[in-house]
């Protein structure tokens, strides 16, 4: 009996050509070999935030807090599961978190593709994006100027669910009793964007 002799351990990929050839994939993914959603990661003073976006538009600004994986399985299972890195192709994402930071009212337009929010959550999230820069509202404030004005706690749902947090500003929305209220990036981060908006300096 021949015994097969061993396969000789590679040598690793040397990380640049692994950059390099991540780049050609990415400059080819267009058109039809377009995924169906790109991705990248954003170093915040909340934590690491992770932006996905389609073809459309900014899709989905997620915390730390909700796993990178978990998010971007929840991605391919509700919107296509051709998923690709592409930090290039999300620089302006990146910078308008940067600018926000460093406390811009409103950086600039960025496309958004709000597919992953529909019916009333949907309505809400656009009554969301007319609260102005460092103002806060109530949750049956914010419900008053929906077709349900009744719908306090579906308003706060659609908040808990606000798929793209910051860009469309739910943590703008506070309880009638003025606290702070739940926040997808947790109670201590909603405190801290109010802080940013409110005094210009985002508190540590």
């Amino acid at each position: 009996m021949t015994t097969a002799a061993p396969i000789p351990d590679l040598p690793p990929t040397p990380p640049a050509l692994l950059d390099r050839l991540h780049e050609r994939l990415e400059a080819r993914a267009v058109g039809d070999a377009a995924p169906d959603v790109h991705y990248r990661t954003v170093d915040s003073p909340v934590g690491r935030l992770l932006v996905a976006a389609t073809e459309a538009g900014v899709a989905r600004v997620a915390f730390e807090r909700e796993g990178e994986e978990a998010v971007l399985q929840s991605l391919a299972d509700r919107i296509g599961p051709r998923i690709l890195r592409t930090p290039k192709r999300l620089d302006d994402a990146a910078r308008w978190f940067d600018a926000y930071f460093a406390g811009a009212h409103d950086p600039f337009g960025l496309p958004l593709d709000t597919r992953l929010a529909r019916g009333f959550r949907l309505e809400v999230l656009d009554r969301l994006r007319q609260v102005p820069y460092g103002e806060r509202v109530s949750y049956a404030a914010l419900a008053a100027r929906t077709s349900s004005p009744k719908a306090v706690r579906a308003v706060g749902t659609a908040c808990a669910t606000n798929p793209l947090p910051l860009v469309i500003p739910c943590h703008r929305v506070t309880r009638s009793d003025g606290s702070v209220g739940a926040y997808l990036g947790g109670p201590e981060t909603k405190v801290r964007l109010l802080a940013l908006e409110t005094t210009g300096a985002l508190p540590s």
